[in-house]
């Protein structure tokens, strides 16, 4: 099955990021010269992705100023002699972009976006949920998103997530994946201590959905919490009824570019790249 349609939730307020977030979304942060939220994006479109949907803040706009055309800007350049620049700033060719609003009324967490957009999956589709502040950098060309949906197809099954190793002491950090013999999953453990880790595989927040996944989504936010919704507490459920993810790697190095740290360090990477 092709699977056409990516989620990228990016509504948080970035309170990890403050001062700086006040004036910018935390997705716009650059990464070199482009917003971290672009190379997730790219990744996206190098799959054959054709509708995106952003999950934003109420009074999100920097988003959709920078996938929008720019004409003054354009203008601008032409009267300048700097046409060379124009093919830089141009929106991207064959995919559509969409914009769901999350209201910041009290319910938070990962599984907010996807349930949000529940209603752009058909019952026949899969869809792709990547979170806004984190990328891959591969230089071989390839996308995880198209390797992860590949890998889903061939298994025979309608849902996976991707993993990517770290060390084994610095698992405190993270979501630790649990899986069978058969890269089947079977849970995530959060911040385990590293000996009671059961690997080194952090959740690397990058997910194929089926529309099934969906009805667990939508049972999960009906239920009364006192915290987070999070995306962990339906797959689990989904997997308890029966029904498969399967787990891969991810490829490429891992830039977490939501703390200060991790931003850092992947501009620093990216630019010993260039």
């Amino acid at each position: 099955m092709k699977c056409t349609k990516a989620i990228i939730p990016v509504a948080g307020y970035g309170t990890r990021r403050l001062p700086i977030t006040k004036a910018i979304e935390k997705c716009m942060l650059p990464v070199l010269n482009r917003p971290v939220v672009d190379y997730v994006v790219q990744d996206c479109l190098r799959a054959g992705i054709t509708d995106i949907y952003f999950v934003v803040g109420a009074e999100s706009t920097q988003l959709q100023t920078y996938y929008g055309h720019a004409a003054g800007l354009e203008d601008y350049l032409r009267a300048a002699g700097k046409e060379e620049a124009i093919a830089s700033i141009q929106p991207p060719a064959n995919v559509s972009f969409h914009f769901v609003c999350q209201e910041q009324n009290g319910q938070y967490g990962s599984t907010v976006p996807v349930w949000l957009c529940r209603k752009y999956v058909e019952p026949d589709e899969q869809i792709l949920v990547i979170m806004g502040d984190q990328f891959f950098h591969r230089t071989d060309g390839g996308s995880n998103a198209a390797d992860l949906t590949e890998m889903v197809d061939k298994s025979g099954a309608r849902a996976g997530l991707l993993g990517v190793p770290v060390p084994i002491e610095e698992v405190e950090k993270y979501g630790v994946i649990e899986k069978d013999a058969d890269d089947n999953y079977v849970r995530i453990v959060e911040h385990p201590k590293p000996n009671e880790a059961p690997s080194n595989f952090n959740n690397a927040s990058f997910y194929l959905f089926d529309s099934k996944m969906f009805e667990y989504c939508d049972r999960d936010m009906n239920l009364p919490h006192t915290g987070e919704y999070m995306i962990i507490d339906p797959i689990n459920q989904y997997v308890a009824d029966g029904n498969t993810v399967k787990v891969g790697e991810a490829k490429g190095e891992y830039l977490d570019a939501g703390t200060l740290e991790g931003w850092l360090r992947a501009n620093q990477y990216m630019a010993a790249q260039s």
